[in-house]
């Protein structure tokens, strides 16, 4: 029996695909969480919104835990959040960063002018890179660190009021 070069060369190309495939379904995912939680965040620099400040993780050390929050003026769920990050603002513990993701300045101020301003410190991130060294893959989302610098907790989707409450049991921990 006489094995068909086509044949066997397209046999091979098969199985190289499906171990590739199969071999991606046990690697670890880039944008899941779980796998963040109690890391170190990753060194970043990130020029403010409307001045030419620039802030870095070391600046993250000055507060005993840092909320690092994700947002657009373009986001309807940024808005509902919005409440939650204001009544946060309220704990000396606690430094809130408001990280502008791929929006207009113009818009970014107007969307704070209308609901008051929470964060610390804003920076922009319009082309998205930024987040994706934190592991944000849609906003809002918003990350808890600690003095340390590592990750506590992280919130896909808006802060609602039993993230607040979560938020403020660790803040509150001795």
């Amino acid at each position: 029996m006489k094995i068909n070069l086509k044949f066997l060369l397209s046999f091979a190309i098969m199985f190289m695909i499906i171990a590739m495939f199969y071999s991606a379904l046990n690697k670890e995912k880039i944008y899941t969480t779980e796998n963040q939680i109690g890391k170190k965040i990753s060194s970043f620099k990130l020029e403010s919104l409307n001045k030419k400040k620039i802030i870095t993780e070391s600046d993250l050390l000055n507060k005993k835990f840092t909320l690092i929050n994700f947002w657009a003026s373009w986001c309807a769920p940024c808005r509902l959040e919005h409440k939650y990050l204001i009544l946060l603002k309220k704990n000396s513990n606690l430094n809130i960063i408001g990280i502008n993701f791929k929006d207009n300045k113009k818009n970014a101020n107007s969307f704070l002018e209308q609901l008051s301003n929470p964060y610390d410190f804003i920076g922009k991130d319009y082309n998205g890179k930024v987040s994706v060294l934190f592991g944000v893959y849609g906003i809002p989302e918003s990350i808890l660190i600690d003095e340390q610098l590592n990750i506590k907790k992280k919130f896909i989707g808006p802060l609602n009021e039993s993230d607040y409450n979560i938020i403020n049991q660790f803040i509150k921990l001795p």
